[in-house]
């Protein structure tokens, strides 16, 4: 009996110690979508009901990590992420292992013609000059970042152009600017009287604040140009600008309920989620 309870206790520590280096978390929802109006003020669109559910598992050995997560709300759960990451001294290597099955149809939003490579892996460098990390990744793109003076800059250079971002907080506000190619794009976010506040280059403007429990957000979308197609890309149609209004609720119960209304169809949207 002895051996049988030491037998027991060996196997539950061994269970414990196995268990203890996995985390798990995930988030579920539940959607109902009037669907507003689709050709004119007379033509609805059908109401619809859609779920989504997510799962992550973490498990972690030492400095090594590895990441996958699922799409678990359909018949056949699908993979949706698979990263291994781990640490040797001064130097990190990262792999992306699962391939992403992209959209391929044209819906005018400019989706990818062809899918692309997505796996790679990228061994990053604490090289001794100042704060900097050099990282270089299977496609041969090499990668210089770092902090200074409170500004932090990363520069990629690649075949397809080089890219440059540099983000601060200067008196208060978030400031992040990217340059890709020779194109800039800019993002500002400040909080003013209890009023958190976005601003893009884009013209995309979102205020999210407290209001009686609830949390609203407003945000404004600017009108899509028409782009032409590409070698790798459809082309993009025109959308015209359009506005949404959410007002969201934790409950005690742990989980959330918001309710969506946009001006680009007149449809509201109701939503229940949680996340763990």
């Amino acid at each position: 009996m002895k051996k049988l309870i030491a037998l027991f206790a060996v196997s539950a520590m061994a269970s414990t110690s196995a268990i203890a280096g996995i985390a798990l978390s995930g988030a579920a929802s539940v959607s109902y979508d009037d669907n507003g109006t689709t050709g004119g003020a007379a033509s609805d669109g059908a109401s619809a009901t859609t779920y989504d559910a997510d799962i992550t598992l973490v498990g972690t050995a030492g400095a090594t990590t590895f990441t996958y997560s699922m799409d678990v709300d359909q018949a056949s759960p699908q993979t949706t992420a698979a990263d291994m990451a781990t640490t040797i001294g001064p130097i990190t290597i990262a792999a992306d292992m699962f391939d992403v099955n992209e959209s391929n149809s044209d819906t005018g939003a400019g989706n990818p013609i062809a899918d692309t490579v997505d796996t790679g892996v990228t061994v990053s460098l604490d090289a001794p000059i100042g704060d900097a990390t050099i990282g270089l990744d299977n496609s041969g793109n090499v990668t210089v970042s770092g902090t200074w003076s409170g500004v932090t800059v990363s520069h990629t250079s690649k075949k397809a152009g080089d890219t440059t971002t540099a983000a601060a907080s200067i008196a208060g506000m978030d400031v992040s600017v990217t340059n890709k190619a020779g194109a800039t794009t800019w993002t500002m976010g400040t909080t003013v009287s209890g009023v958190d506040l976005t601003l893009a280059s884009s013209k995309a403007i979102t205020a999210s604040f407290g209001l009686t429990g609830n949390t609203m957000t407003v945000s404004h979308t600017p009108q899509r140009e028409v782009v032409g197609a590409t070698a790798t890309t459809h082309d993009i149609t025109l959308r015209k600008a359009y506005s949404t209004v959410a007002i969201s609720r934790d409950l005690t119960s742990g989980a959330a309920l918001s309710a969506t209304y946009s001006s680009l169809d007149d449809s509201l949207t109701l939503k229940a989620s949680v996340a763990f």
